[in-house]
């Protein structure tokens, strides 16, 4: 006979054993293995800042001091207004007055079909600006700015988008008033519940719902855009010079278009006839060390992505020097690797195509060859 007792016996006895084995995780120590994490050690990992602004560090930055730090650790990569998008995507950019007024950025509508879409465009939190640039900038040194400097370039990205004035000052006073001011702050989508929770006006249900979703579908897709054959590989195949994977995957561009009736044009072949022409005229320039090429470098921001002796975003240039710099067509190679970019030879991270001189080029691609003497 079934026994409510007995049930009641074993439930209680099942929780006591489960809270045994819990207490057991997390109060004992295994020999050997380990150890308790210091304060310090967790307040070094615990840095985060939540969008109610919670564990926001006391400090203050102006827009005239994060011009400073943007010009000294920012500009390689994002350009002196945000706008470079030749190393990653554009910071500022499609977003107006207007934006700012109402909380949406109406150029993230279908109907604007802007041809890109910025920082300042997406984001809708001021805490996600703060706690990203906080914890992985600048990409040569990740959390090496100071509370002041993370302040003071994030006003000077909120001036430069338009959304705080020349004078203003950032600190974990306004943080909260400042938010108010984001250019996409009302654009989040709430309707497929993947939020918490009904915090920012979304609706509490799946964001599945069952309903048929293969109905009136298009037949074709049409293309909103296109490079022109004459353009199509003037700057090297942007298959190689683009991410496999993302919104945006470039297209081989050493072949004509889909449906176009076009062949390859003889231009594809144009790194290499620059390379072969560096590599006849090699011989005749002397030693070259890292003072006779840190002008080219700088102008051109190689060094934000390669050091001397240590790899950054791509490797470095003694690595390349392992690499190829033994090899007997090393500067021919290397020129017009240097002009076309590429990617695959140090691993999936793009380079892309460079608009430096031939010469230019050259003078690096010796340097290397030589074994990128300091």
């Amino acid at each position: 006979m079934f026994s409510y007792r007995k049930l009641t016996f074993a439930i209680l006895a099942a929780t006591s054993l489960s809270c045994a084995v819990s207490a057991f995780a997390q109060g004992s120590k295994i020999e050997g293995v380990g150890r308790t994490a210091t304060a310090n050690e967790v307040a070094a990992w615990d840095i985060d800042v939540r969008p109610d602004f919670k564990g926001l560090p006391k400090g203050a930055g102006s827009v005239a001091m994060g011009e400073k730090v943007w010009e000294a650790q920012c500009s390689s990569c994002h350009g002196s207004f945000g706008e470079n998008n030749t190393v990653f995507s554009a910071l500022v950019g499609y977003t107006t007055k207007k934006d700012v007024e109402t909380g949406r950025v109406a150029s993230l509508m279908p109907e604007a079909a802007t041809p890109t879409r910025t920082t300042m465009m997406k984001v809708s939190q001021l805490s996600t600006l703060w706690d990203y640039i906080n914890r992985a900038m600048p990409w040569t040194a990740p959390k090496s700015l100071k509370p002041d400097e993370v302040y003071a370039v994030t006003a000077y990205l909120l001036n430069i988008a338009n959304v705080v004035p020349d004078n203003f000052t950032l600190s974990d006073k306004n943080m909260a008033e400042t938010q108010g001011k984001i250019p996409n702050r009302n654009g989040m989508m709430t309707k497929h519940a993947m939020w918490p929770g009904k915090e920012f006006g979304g609706v509490a249900k799946p964001d599945t719902q069952g309903s048929n979703c293969m109905a009136n579908c298009a037949t074709e897709s049409k293309v909103a855009s296109l490079l022109p054959e004459h353009a199509r590989n003037a700057h090297g195949n942007l298959a190689e010079q683009t991410r496999a994977f993302g919104p945006s995957v470039g297209a081989d561009t050493t072949k004509p278009a889909a449906n176009s009736g076009a062949e390859v044009k003889k231009t594809v072949a144009a790194p290499a006839a620059v390379a072969k022409a560096a590599e006849k005229s090699a011989e005749t320039v002397g030693p070259l060390k890292s003072a006779d090429v840190s002008g080219i470098l700088s102008k051109n921001a190689c060094s934000a992505c390669h050091g001397i002796d240590n790899k950054i975003v791509g490797p470095s240039f003694k690595e390349i020097v392992a690499k190829q710099g033994s090899k007997p067509d090393a500067v021919a190679y290397l020129t017009g690797k240097i002009k076309s970019g590429g990617s695959g030879v140090y691993g999936s991270m793009p380079m892309p195509a460079q608009s430096l001189s031939d010469a230019d080029a050259k003078k690096v691609a010796l340097w290397i060859s030589q074994g990128a003497v300091k």
